[in-house]
């Protein structure tokens, strides 16, 4: 079981610092990893982020992990201008849906206000039994839309 950090304590504000400052080192990079880079946008030498944190890991692994109705995606509305915050709906063929009216236009700064978006979305503690699934083959999983 691990603690999820809460909005207004220190270990919360460390954590979106930390995410923040790899965010923003890897501006310019394709893909969205959570490393610092020595110099910004060069992956040379990568430190930080996800290596060195370890609540940051296990928190981001818990976010990847869940399963993907109700998830918090990005969406390209212009190609390499435009991104938009969507919610999968859960159910193969259905679009996601925006969440907001926001516009954002550059890719690392969605995904960090992503993160922060499902932060707050996640529940004190997680990891226990009761928030793993069998997979993604399970009868409950909308595998086929009607």
């Amino acid at each position: 079981m691990i603690s999820i950090p809460k909005k207004g304590t220190p270990e919360y504000d460390r954590l979106v610092k930390e995410h923040e400052e790899c965010i923003r080192s890897m501006k310019g990079v394709a893909g969205c990893s959570i490393l610092k880079c020595a110099t910004p946008g060069d992956t040379t030498v990568v430190t930080g982020g996800i290596h060195e944190d370890f609540l940051l890991n296990r928190v981001l692994l818990r976010m990847r992990a869940l399963p993907a109705k109700g998830k918090l995606v990005v969406i390209c509305t212009k190609v390499e201008k435009e991104w938009r915050i969507g919610r999968l709906a859960g159910i193969r063929g259905v679009p996601p849906e925006f969440v907001d009216s926001r516009v954002f236009t550059d890719e690392q700064e969605v995904q960090h206000a992503i993160f922060l978006m499902r932060l707050d979305e996640m529940a004190a503690h997680d990891g226990m039994p009761e928030h793993f699934h069998e997979g993604w083959k399970r009868r409950d999983d909308n595998w086929t839309a009607t």
